[in-house]
């Protein structure tokens, strides 16, 4: 089953290099998801949504990836926040369904949660939360990568409470675009993922009521709800999107050496064996990621207990298919040969938006840290 039809993402697909060229947000985009229902496919029916399980989310993330990484990646960021939200509530925290009726009635989730040099990423923040003696927080702080910029109407975030009797508390909320009290920079100027439009935010006394904190919690490794949600669908559906480029590359590479002629040899280099085999590498290293990602966010969704396995096992998924698709797209590139050094080509837009799954948590040093201290526990002091 599919749920965005394939003239939609070639729509999409006809405008990604335009919006990368000028580095600017798709509007169009947006505008047709939103009137294709895919702000609300993955909130479940009995919210308004159209039900969509977490392994089809990722599967329309994957094609829609294909189209346009740098839409595919933003929207990408919404879907973590529903996803969130369908967590929360199967694990029996209600704060989660103002989530899943927000994206119902079309609301559209940014993710503010990265902030500048700070590796504890969702495990502690840099961010000032400051109670407002009423159950709500003022945010104090600045994020960074936060996609959406230009459309979100609702962000997700958190910050730290150092002043309560019971403090340190890491205090997640979400945040209302007109209520204000934020600035957001125009400082988005980057190699790729240029359409996702992830300007900095500061935050300054951006104001959460009680009704919008989703929890309270001790800094540092969790498998709380809010946490593990944000955990989980984070990594899961990262992969989805980064395969979408891997997968395409391959598509692209193909096309490209079908058409193009060796002089030297009088026939397309798709007669090559040395061609061949190069573009055959790539294949095999994308044969067998939609396969992890389709079992690890069916386990997911059937809240399986692996307690904090959870978390190296959920990185281990991002970490192989950003991996997997980044040396797809070398090889792609290898194999179409000097044009796609051009910007005009889409493989060079696909070579720059890959890159950026190296950034994105897990990295790679935490990723194995997280499975040696799994395998071996922690070190010996």
């Amino acid at each position: 089953m599919t749920f965005l039809d394939s003239e939609l993402l070639d729509r999409i697909h006809s405008r990604a290099e335009k919006h990368d060229r000028e580095n600017t947000f798709p509007f169009d985009d947006y505008a047709e998801l939103k009137e294709a229902g895919y702000y609300k496919a993955f909130v479940p029916q009995e919210f308004g949504g159209h039900g969509l399980t977490l392994a089809q989310i990722a599967n329309e993330q994957t094609r829609l990836a294909k189209a346009a990484p740098g839409t595919a990646l933003g929207i990408n960021m919404h879907q973590i926040i529903v996803g969130l939200g369908r967590h929360m509530v199967a694990r029996g925290n209600k704060q989660g369904e103002q989530i899943l009726r927000g994206a119902a009635e079309g609301e559209l989730y940014g993710f503010g949660i990265s902030e500048p040099a700070n590796d504890k990423v969702l495990f502690g923040s840099l961010t000032d939360a400051r109670p407002d003696g009423k159950g709500g927080y003022s945010f104090h702080g600045r994020k960074v990568f936060t996609s959406l910029s230009p459309a979100w109407t609702k962000l997700m975030t958190f910050g730290e409470d150092s002043t309560s009797e019971d403090a340190p508390k890491s205090v997640f909320a979400i945040l209302d675009r007109e209520a204000g009290g934020f600035e957001i920079l125009d400082d988005w100027d980057t190699m790729g993922m240029r359409a996702t439009q992830s300007n900095s935010t500061v935050l300054d006394g951006a104001h959460a009521d009680e009704s919008a904190v989703l929890t309270r919690i001790d800094p540092g490794a969790s498998i709380d709800p809010v946490v593990l949600g944000i955990y989980g669908n984070f990594e899961i559906l990262l992969a989805a999107t980064y395969a979408g480029i891997g997968e395409r590359a391959v598509e692209v590479a193909v096309e490209t050496v079908k058409k193009r002629k060796s002089v030297a040899k009088g026939t397309t280099y798709s007669n090559d064996p040395d061609i061949r085999r190069i573009i055959a590498t790539a294949a095999v290293e994308m044969d067998g990621v939609q396969a992890h990602i389709e079992h690890i966010a069916n386990a997911f969704d059937a809240l399986e207990d692996r307690g904090f396995k959870w978390l190296p096992q959920l990185s281990a998924v991002k970490h192989r298919s950003a991996e997997a698709s980044l040396f797809s797209v070398q090889q792609a590139v290898r194999a179409s040969g000097g044009s796609s050094y051009y910007n005009s080509k889409e493989l060079s837009r696909l070579y720059r938006d890959v890159v950026a799954g190296l950034f994105q948590p897990s990295d790679a040093e935490s990723l194995y840290a997280g499975w040696a201290t799994m395998l071996l526990g922690p070190i010996e002091e």
